[in-house]
Order: structure tokens, then C-alpha cells, then sequence
């Protein structure tokens, strides 16, 4: 009866548009939990609206390289430097036979140094030449104006001694006089002398009448500091002979030289060719501070590498170049176990005028001793 009473209700209320309450299901606490259900969903086409970012490349790992050490190349007027050098010379070229010496011919020739042709005025003995050759000389004259030097004049006397004694004189000019090439940038602040002299020392043991290995040079004062410079430079330069050198050290040159119109402690003037006094203090520092730079460019630092005997002649009153520099220079060639010889003239000048004669004989003793 119950029973049909509840359907009876049912069937009204369905008729009336209602729906019976619906009771709520109770999951126990222990039941395992219902997993939710994955919808998968159309991809979403993305429109690109700026240029990407590019990754950064992969690096390649790479041999670590260990820096290499700079060093200060060599001022050019270092005498190691120098000596690491080439100096090949060349043939010496016959431009104009001159007028002849008393037993000997005269040329005017030219050779090359660095590029450069370089003339010289080239003597050769007359008569039968010894065996292997002449003996020879590399004469290098004094300070000229490069602008007022002319290749057969000066010194004239000189050459004429050496030549009548049965050598070959070669009395070059150096760059930037006469006619030679190049720009005449002076001795003592730039290596191109040296070069010159050097070059000429090969150019004659290149010469078919002279004996390689009988070589010898001739300096007179700015000249004499190119003699000494060469022969702690070139062992091919047998016996030298110096009148009146410039051969104190770049710290007696700048301290001890009164030369005239400079005064002691004075400011030297900057000409073309003082002016490395200048520059070389405020690059290097004096002497004092820098002993090294300035003993390495000194041919007074490297005396006992002398190529051969030397002899020296000065007179007492040279205005010009102290005496003292020869007598230092010989005191010091003795210290270190050379052989030199030194002659002083009292009361002479730098040119050596009143006794020029004696001093040319003992000269051409030397070389005949040295060299024949």
C-alpha cells in the first residue's frame, strides 16, 4: 500500500512539470580519488611580429698563447748594434782619371753605402804591385761644411804622403758631401758616417789591386772618432792611425768639451748637428743617471775589442779638441792590454801645422809596420 502511494505521488508530481529531489551521493573518505578528465584542445597558430633573438654560438675552446716579452730595439748607434750589422760595399767605379802624384794615379770613383753612391778621390801606386795586393788606407777627413767640402780639395798634403809610400789612399766623401748622396746628418748623433766608412773598408777589399787583408785608416779629428767607432765595430781594419780625435767618451764629449764659443754648463745650440745632445738628455737622461745607454753608443766601453795598434798625435794648444782626449784614450787602449802609441807636439795646433812633417813620418812608420 505504502509503496503504491509513493508512485502514485511520483506520477502527480511528473504530471505538474516537477522533478523529485535528488538525494547527494557521499564518497567514504577512504575511496581513491576520481582523476579529472583531459580535454586536448585545438593548437593556436602564433604570428611571428619580430626577428627572434639569436642564440650565441657555441665556443670552441682555444690553445692558450703565452705573451711574448717586448723589448726596446737597440738605439742605432749602439755598437752592438753596429756590429750585427752588413756592410757589403760594392766595386769601386772609375768616373775620372785626375792628374797624377809623383809615383801614383789618381781617380775620381764613387762606391755604394746603404744605397747610396758615395765618391771618394782613389790613389794607386805606379810599378809592380807586391803579391796579393796593395796595402790600403780608408782616409777620413775632418769636419767640413758638407756645403763648402769639394772632393779634390784639402787634405791634399795628406793624401799625398800616404800615396807616395806605396798605398792605395782612399779618401771618401762622406753623405751629403759634394757629390755623394744622401743628407749630411753628422757623426756623432747618426750612424750614417760610420755606415759610409765601414762600406768602404768592403768596397776596396772588393778592388782587384788591393790586399784584403792589408787594411788600415786615417782619421783627423771628427774623422779620428769615425777611425776608433770602426775598429771596435769591424775587425777588418788592421793598424789606425788618429791625429786630433774626437775620441773622449759621449760623457767626456758632453761634460769636457769646451769647444769654441760653448761654455761649461751652457745650453748647446740646437743645430742639426748638436741636436742630438738635446734629444738624447731628455730621452736617455745624462750620463749619470743612464751610464748604460751611453757606454753602449761609446767606443771607449769596447777597447779591448780593438781591431789592431793604434797611434795618436795631438798638439798641446788645439783649440779645437782637448789633448786630453788622446791621453785618456791612450791610457785606457793600454789598460786593457792594446797596443798604441801617442806622440804630443808642444805649443801646436789641431791641424798639427808646425810639425807637420814629423808627425806624417811617424805615420807612415806605423802603417809600415802594421801593414807591409
Amino acid at each position: 500500500m505504502l509503496r503504491y502511494l509513493s508512485f502514485l505521488t511520483a506520477f502527480i508530481l511528473l504530471l505538474s512539470g516537477c522533478r523529485p529531489p535528488v538525494q547527494p551521493s557521499v564518497i567514504p573518505a577512504t575511496s581513491t580519488p576520481v582523476p579529472p578528465v583531459l580535454v586536448e584542445l585545438e593548437p593556436v597558430q602564433l604570428t611571428q611580429t619580430s626577428t627572434p633573438t639569436p642564440l650565441p654560438p657555441t665556443l670552441t675552446p682555444t690553445r692558450t698563447l703565452t705573451p711574448t716579452p717586448t723589448t726596446t730595439p737597440p738605439h742605432p748607434m749602439d755598437i752592438r748594434a753596429m756590429r750585427s750589422a752588413d756592410f757589403p760595399g760594392s766595386d769601386i767605379t772609375m768616373v775620372e782619371e785626375l792628374e797624377r802624384g809623383a809615383n801614383y794615379h789618381r781617380y775620381y770613383a764613387f762606391y755604394l753605402s746603404g744605397g747610396l753612391k758615395i765618391y771618394a778621390l782613389l790613389t794607386v801606386p805606379n810599378g809592380e804591385m807586391p803579391a796579393g795586393g796593395w796595402p790600403a788606407i780608408v782616409f777620413n777627413h775632418g769636419y767640413i761644411p758638407p756645403d763648402q767640402y769639394r772632393t779634390t780639395e784639402r787634405y791634399i798634403a795628406y793624401v799625398d804622403w800616404l800615396a807616395r809610400g806605396g798605398y792605395v789612399v782612399f779618401r771618401i766623401d762622406y753623405r751629403g758631401h759634394d757629390r755623394s748622396e744622401g743628407e749630411a746628418s753628422g757623426a756623432y748623433g747618426d750612424p750614417g758616417y760610420t755606415v759610409d766608412v765601414l762600406n768602404a773598408v768592403a768596397s776596396l777589399q772588393r778592388f782587384p789591386e788591393v790586399n784584403p787583408e792589408k787594411i788600415g785608416m786615417w782619421g783627423h779629428s771628427m774623422g779620428g772618432f769615425l777611425t776608433l767607432r770602426s775598429m771596435v765595430i769591424s775587425p777588418d781594419i788592421r793598424a789606425g792611425v788618429i791625429w786630433a780625435g774626437v775620441v773622449g767618451s759621449y760623457d767626456d764629449m758632453l761634460n769636457r768639451w769646451r769647444r769654441p764659443g760653448f761654455t761649461q754648463g751652457s745650453t748647446p745650440t740646437p743645430s742639426s748637428r748638436r741636436r742630438w745632445r738635446l734629444d738624447w738628455l731628455g730621452a736617455y737622461g745624462s750620463p749619470e743617471l743612464n751610464p748604460d745607454f751611453w757606454n753602449a753608443i761609446s767606443s771607449n766601453a769596447f777597447l779591448a775589442d780593438l781591431s789592431g795598434p793604434v797611434q795618436l798625435h795631438h798638439g798641446t794648444l788645439d783649440e779645437s779638441v782637448p789633448p786630453e782626449f788622446s791621453e785618456q784614450l791612450a791610457q785606457q787602449i793600454q789598460d786593457v792590454g792594446g797596443v798604441v802609441e801617442l806622440f804630443t807636439y808642444p805649443g801646436d795646433n789641431h791641424n798639427l801645422s808646425n810639425y807637420f812633417s814629423q808627425a806624417m813620418t811617424r805615420t807612415l812608420a806605423f802603417f809600415d809596420t802594421y801593414l807591409k
